[in-house]
């Protein structure tokens, strides 16, 4: 198969395109080239999606049999993508995400959830990262694309994405204050379910999808129910040789202290419906997660061997400052101890 990658060397990208070449599909890359080098064996078309003669010229490399888009976010920019690509290209694959739908993180999700009101031909002006606009700006994209591509046209909506490369920097933080030991201030409970997927996963479903011909939408996470908060934050002290002590606060005592959800105390939400989705048609179709210990390890493996990731303005968002976490864990520590039972 003649596959087109556009984007291909951040995170996501990069494993899709090792996860197509490895299945031996021609592959082309299409990207600016600021974000290293892709990998060889790849037919790579540099230029800019913003840049309309750089569209056209990159049509001039088809025909494929689809396109993965790993990167679109914005509505006006995706639309003049599958314009231009819809005349030498038989389908389109998008990575869209689990904050395309409306209800969450506040209901558990399927496919068949409400989604966000979204414009195919929005163009917001800015390429900052928002997180309250994150959702409808994907919803927008998924249309601009069916309405280019109609029915051929994959949507993948992941869950939270971790493992090597992670450049958002959330399971490096925790790896990283984990490692460093001492009392760790954890959100309480330690059994709230927990479901992100690993990069590897999701890219080998993806492009396993693509190149068997499937459209339609799949919700990809791992099986709800399988791994816990607990689970996670045990990982990363066995991965790192960790005598940390959790210290296991009520989250709703974190909330009326200020911590800010997901981003303090990173993948954290006072929601047991956070870690709800729904990926029963994805596993039908052959969806296999690994162990998150193994995501752990090997996340952990990478930065040790001198993994960097990608800079992003995302990044500084996460973790909580080490001050604050110290005057938290004492204020709890009086509060605990004056619990009955105590």
């Amino acid at each position: 198969m003649r596959l087109l990658v556009v984007g291909g060397s951040w995170f996501v990208g990069r494993e899709i395109v090792s996860a197509a070449i490895h299945r031996n599909a021609e592959v082309t890359v299409f990207n600016r080239g600021r974000s290293g080098p892709v990998p060889s064996g790849v037919n790579f078309v540099q230029g800019d999606w913003e840049n309309h003669a750089d569209l056209l010229r990159l049509a001039e490399n088809g025909p494929w049999d689809a396109v993965l888009d790993v990167a679109g976010s914005v509505p006006a920019i995706v639309r003049d993508v599958a314009r231009a690509l819809a005349p030498v290209t038989r389908r389109y694959v998008f990575i869209s995400t689990i904050s395309a739908y409306r209800d969450w993180p506040y209901e558990p999700v399927d496919e068949a959830s409400p989604l966000w009101d979204g414009d195919p031909d929005y163009e917001p002006g800015t390429r900052r990262w928002d997180p309250d606009a994150y959702g409808p700006l994907k919803v927008g994209c998924e249309k601009a694309i069916r309405r280019e591509f109609g029915d051929d046209v994959l949507t993948i909506r992941p869950h939270v994405v971790l493992g090597p490369r992670e450049y958002v920097g959330r399971l490096p933080w925790w790896l990283g204050r984990i490692a460093r030991g001492g009392r760790v201030l954890a959100p309480a409970p330690a059994d709230r379910g927990f479901q992100p997927v690993d990069v590897r996963d999701l890219a080998e479903f993806t492009v396993d999808r693509a190149m068997r011909g499937d459209a339609g939408v799949f919700n990809v996470a791992a099986p709800v129910g399988r791994d816990t908060y607990g689970d996670f934050l045990d990982a990363c002290a066995e991965v790192t040789g960790s005598s940390a002590e959790f210290v296991w606060a009520d989250e709703q005592w974190l909330v009326k202290r200020g911590v800010t959800e997901w981003t303090e105390l990173p993948l954290w939400r006072a929601l047991p419906t956070a870690w709800s989705m729904d990926t029963g048609r994805a596993q039908a179709a052959g969806l296999r997660t690994r162990p998150l210990l193994e995501t752990v390890c090997d996340t952990w493996a990478w930065l040790q061997a001198g993994g960097r990731p990608i800079d992003h303005e995302r990044f500084a968002e996460h973790g909580i400052d080490p001050e604050r976490e110290e005057r938290l864990l004492a204020e709890w520590d009086r509060v605990s101890s004056r619990a009955p039972g105590s």
